[in-house]
């Protein structure tokens, strides 16, 4: 549990060493335009702070990919495939790239994903994966760079900045929704403390990016509060250094 004047202190911190600390923000589960689409686009235009926007492919729209047009600011990443879960009955975690099926069929699905992304949003999107509820098969990741992957982002710290040869992945650490409890805003105090005990760890360990993650489908009034306003603070403070997807996962896109 954290507050503002925690946040200001372990930015300060980075600040004092001649560091920045590399602060991201993805959005997840994206297909269509509607409200609270244009909510998450009035943060981001009204903040300024970049943002990350997963696209599930098998649902996406072209109202989606006209609403986005020259967006700038705006990265889209593919969020798996139809955002189906394929875990066994009775499986207590949801998974849509898991090893219940084929890995060859996982992977074409994937594919085929790339492709859709590819008719609606040209160049836009960049080679990244965002599996589903944060979870991908250990055994699929190898498998990726092959596919024209050259980024992963799931949810947590992560092991190593490089899983394998031709995969870079960077994470999210700061998830807004209480998805164990009861679904609505994790709370100022909990939010904030994901983020300095996430910032602190990448001062200290991991040097890795920190990414904060929102769910615009999912949030209620006082998560939109909270992510409107942490950004219009976090872009402020002298040690943090609000970054593009497109920069941090070094502009990969497919040619």
């Amino acid at each position: 549990m954290s507050s503002w004047s925690e946040l200001e202190d372990e930015a300060a911190r980075w600040h004092e060493t001649g560091q920045a600390a590399d602060l991201w923000w993805r959005d997840d589960d994206a297909t269509d335009v509607g409200p609270t689409l244009d909510r998450l686009l009035a943060i981001h235009h009204d903040t300024g702070a970049s943002m990350a926007l997963a696209v599930v492919p098998a649902h996406a729209t072209k109202v989606l990919a006209d609403r986005l047009g020259d967006e700038l600011g705006v990265d889209v990443l593919q969020h798996g495939y139809a955002h189906v879960n394929h875990a066994a009955a009775g499986a207590n975690k949801k998974v849509e790239l898991g090893t219940e099926r084929p890995a060859m069929l996982v992977l074409g699905e994937l594919g085929t994903g790339w492709l859709a992304l590819e008719r609606l949003f040209g160049k836009r999107p960049l080679a990244v994966l965002v599996p589903p509820w944060n979870r991908i098969a250990p055994a699929l990741v190898p498998a990726l760079p092959e596919i024209g992957f050259a980024g992963l982002s799931t949810f947590g710290p992560r092991r190593r900045p490089r899983p394998v040869k031709g995969l870079l992945e960077v994470n999210t650490h700061v998830d807004l929704i209480d998805w164990k409890g009861r679904r609505g805003f994790v709370g100022e105090a909990a939010a904030l403390g994901a983020l300095v005990t996430s910032l602190a760890h990448a001062r200290t360990v991991s040097r890795e990016p920190v990414g904060v993650l929102s769910h615009h489908l999912a949030m209620d009034g006082e998560a939109w509060d909270f992510l409107g306003l942490m950004w219009q603070k976090a872009i402020k403070m002298p040690g943090l250094r609000i970054r593009p997807a497109r920069e941090l996962f070094g502009g990969e896109v497919r040619g």
